[in-house]
């Protein structure tokens, strides 16, 4: 019975690793087609800030016609505009002279905050995850968040996690983008109490699964209370380290 039941598990573990790994190539085969988009709409005047953070968010497929029109709606109406995944055809076509381009994260904000409060750290494991890490900053910092970037300081070159312990001690929130096998969150979870927002990122190959692996190291990660976003959304993170840099007292 012992071996009927080993086998039972064996199939059933197979099946999900073919299920996982096609989900993976869907995923893939999507993002080489298209990016995603998010238009925020920056809040109405009375409304607090974090209450309508992104108001119109746009998803894989949506025609650049479609962003540009929206996008220049919005900025017609508030005057600030942030769009993320965007490309510099984009920009250009918005014709915005206050906006700018941010290559690394593929943003395109207009008018953010001036006044920058409090402090969020983001570190990124590797360079390759520096474009959802920065999507992350262009965010919060749009919205009036001081932030600091450390990059590079994944788990393959711990040591180089020390040169951030000054900024580890005084952020108000910590960000942390990784992907491969997505363990520099729950390093960084254990050396600080302070709020901890883990993104996995799509980065890595074979068994990596299109970020899956890093996403699912995160969500059952040993370290309580990380709050882990979907896949390359550094958009997500940046929104909510805002929100609780705005709101915290340190």
């Amino acid at each position: 019975m012992k071996n009927v039941h080993d086998v039972k598990w064996g199939f059933l573990a197979v099946s999900v690793l073919i299920a996982l790994i096609s989900f993976s190539w869907q995923v893939e085969a999507q993002q080489s087609v298209s990016s995603s988009i998010s238009v925020v709409a920056y809040p109405a005047k009375g409304v607090a800030a974090g209450a309508a953070v992104g108001a119109i968010a746009g998803d894989t497929g949506k025609k650049e016609e479609d962003v540009v029109s929206i996008s220049r709606a919005i900025f017609r109406k508030s005057g600030k505009l942030l769009v993320t995944k965007a490309s510099t055809e984009i920009y250009k076509k918005l014709n915005i002279k206050s906006a700018a381009f941010h290559p690394l994260s593929g943003t395109i904000s207009a008018n953010g905050e001036r006044s920058k409060t409090g402090h969020i750290l983001i570190l990124s494991a590797g360079t390759s995850d520096i474009p959802v890490a920065e999507e992350a900053a262009v965010t919060a910092s749009f919205l009036g968040s001081r932030v600091e970037t450390v990059y590079d300081v994944g788990v393959a070159g711990i040591h180089r996690l020390v040169s951030a312990k000054k900024a580890l001690q005084s952020a108000r929130a910590i960000i942390v983008v990784a992907g491969m096998e997505g363990a520099l969150p729950s390093v960084v979870g254990g050396l600080v109490d302070k709020p901890l927002i883990a993104v996995p990122t799509s980065v890595g190959y074979g068994t990596s699964l299109g970020g899956l692996t890093a996403l699912f190291a995160m969500l059952n990660s040993c370290v309580p209370g990380i709050a882990v976003m979907n896949i390359d959304n550094g958009f997500g993170a940046g929104c909510l380290a805002h929100k609780i840099n705005r709101t915290s007292r340190i």
